[in-house]
C-alpha cells in the first residue's frame, strides 16, 4: 500500500510518501492511524490529534471507519480552511 502525506502531517513525519505492508489487525482508516502513530515521534506528532486528519482512498475522500483496500493509495492531510 502506498501512503502520501500532505501539508504539515508531511512535515511532521518527514517524508512525502512511503510504501507500507500493514500487519492483518489494521483493516479501517482508524486502524491505520492508531499504528502510524506507534512508529515513531514525527508520526506520533502528525497524529496526536487523529480525528482532525483527512483521508483520501485512490483520491476519493473516506471517513475513518472507511475500510482499507489490500493495495492502492491513501492520503492524510489537514483540514481544508477557506479563504
Amino acid at each position: 500500500m502506498k501512503l502520501v502525506y500532505f501539508a504539515w502531517v508531511r512535515e511532521r513525519i518527514g517524508r512525502e510518501e512511503e510504501e507500507i505492508r500493514l500487519p492483518g489487525n489494521v483493516v479501517t482508516v482508524a486502524d491505520l492511524l492508531t499504528w502510524l502513530k506507534a512508529r515513531g515521534d514525527g508520526y506520533a506528532a502528525a497524529l496526536a490529534h487523529p480525528e482532525v486528519i483527512r483521508v483520501a482512498i485512490d483520491q476519493e475522500h473516506v471517513d475513518h471507519g472507511a475500510k482499507l483496500p489490500a493495495d492502492g493509495e491513501v492520503a492524510l492531510f489537514p483540514p481544508m480552511t477557506g479563504g
